[in-house]
C-alpha cells in the first residue's frame, strides 16, 4: 500500500510562563491510503494536538508531516490551506458550522472556496445531505438542527471535496449514544464508499476497535501501535 501520511520525529512545544511544555514528543508513524486509524489516549495526552499537526492546522516545533507526498513545514499558511482544501476533510467535535448559513450553504463552503460553479456545488451538497439523512433539512440553519443533525452537516461538508484523508476529532463526543452510533456508521460508510483514509481521535474504545489500527498516546509519546482484531482477520 501507498503511504498517504508520514509523521517523522514530530514534536510540538508550548510556552507556559517560564516553562516549556512538550505536548507531542518525537512521534513517528506512517498511514496507508484507504486505512482507518484511531488515535486514543487520556485527556491531555497530546492526541488532538497531534491530529491538528497531521492536518496542517498547526506547525510543529520540529519534525515533519508529509501529506499526500507534500512536506507541510516549508509551506506558508495559504499554501497549507490549499493542500487542506484539495486533500483533507475535517470533522470537529464542536461541529464548527457557520451560524448565518443554511445546512446546504455550510456544506458548499469548501468547494466555493475553490471557485467552482455554484450550481454544480449545490447539487453535490444536496446529494451529500440526502446521503446523511438530511435531504429535507437543506435550508435549515444550525440553530434549527439538533446536535446529531449538525454533526451530519459537518460530515457532509467534510466529504464534499472528496478528500483523500479525513481527520475526525471526537466526532461522537458531544452526542447521545444512539445518535453517536448513527454518526459512527455514517463515517465508516462514507469512508468505505469514497475510499477515504480515516484518522480519528476518540476516547471510545469500541469506536477505535472498528478501525484497522489503534495508536495509543500517553504524555506526548506513542505508547503502543497495534492492529485491531478487525484488521488481523483481514490479514489472516
Amino acid at each position: 500500500m501507498t503511504n498517504i501520511l508520514q509523521v517523522k520525529d514530530l514534536t510540538r512545544q508550548f510556552k507556559s510562563g517560564s516553562r516549556q511544555l512538550t505536548v507531542v514528543d518525537t512521534i513517528n508513524f506512517e498511514i496507508d491510503e484507504g486505512s482507518a486509524t484511531a488515535i486514543v489516549g487520556p485527556s491531555g495526552s497530546g492526541k488532538t494536538t497531534l491530529l491538528g499537526l497531521c492536518a496542517g492546522l498547526d506547525r510543529p516545533t520540529s519534525g515533519e508531516v508529509i501529506l499526500k507526498g507534500i512536506p507541510l513545514s516549508p509551506l506558508n499558511e495559504d499554501e497549507r490551506a490549499k493542500v487542506r482544501n484539495e486533500h483533507v476533510g475535517f470533522v470537529f467535535q464542536t461541529f464548527q458550522l457557520i451560524p448565518t448559513l443554511t445546512a446546504i450553504e455550510n456544506v458548499m463552503v469548501p468547494l466555493e472556496l475553490r471557485g467552482e460553479a455554484t450550481k454544480a456545488v449545490r447539487e453535490r451538497a444536496k446529494e451529500l445531505l440526502t446521503e446523511v439523512g438530511l435531504g429535507d433539512r437543506t435550508h435549515h440553519y444550525p440553530t434549527q438542527l439538533s446536535g446529531g443533525e449538525q454533526q451530519r452537516v459537518a460530515i457532509a461538508r467534510a466529504f464534499i471535496n472528496q478528500p483523500k484523508i479525513l481527520f475526525a476529532d471526537e466526532p461522537t463526543g458531544n452526542l447521545d449514544t444512539e445518535t453517536g452510533a448513527h454518526i459512527e456508521e455514517l463515517i465508516f460508510d462514507l469512508n468505505k464508499s469514497q475510499q477515504t483514509t480515516l484518522v480519528l481521535v476518540t476516547h471510545d474504545l469500541e469506536l477505535a476497535e472498528k478501525c484497522d489500527r489503534i495508536i495509543r498516546i500517553k504524555s506526548g509519546h506513542i505508547e503502543s501501535d497495534t492492529l485491531t482484531q478487525k484488521a488481523q482477520i483481514i490479514v489472516e
